[in-house]
């Protein structure tokens, strides 16, 4: 199952989290974007657990999430620590 987003959802994520709604390429908006897909999909793999496909999408996220957290806390420390507060991630 794939997670489509509305634009305007996209928009709003990349605003409270990016900068701005164009600011597509932050890293902050780009993390917050995986973070909802992650949950999303994570619901639905609740309710449909043979779902193999979506449950390789969610791992997929998982590690492009991962990787760009590696990035941003290596580029930014203090930028890390309050977006994964904000998020509510690695407690």
């Amino acid at each position: 199952m794939a997670v489509y987003l509305s634009k305007e959802k996209k928009a709003e994520i990349f605003a409270e989290y990016g900068g701005s709604a164009t600011n597509t390429g932050s890293t902050e908006g780009q993390i917050a974007l995986f973070t909802y897909r992650i949950q999303q999909l994570s619901d639905h793999l609740q309710t449909h657990r043979k779902d193999h496909s979506s449950r390789k999408a969610l791992l997929s996220l998982v590690g492009q999430r991962r990787r760009h957290l590696a990035y941003l806390q290596k580029k930014d420390l203090e930028g890390y620590r309050a977006l994964i507060a904000k998020l509510g991630i690695r407690k």
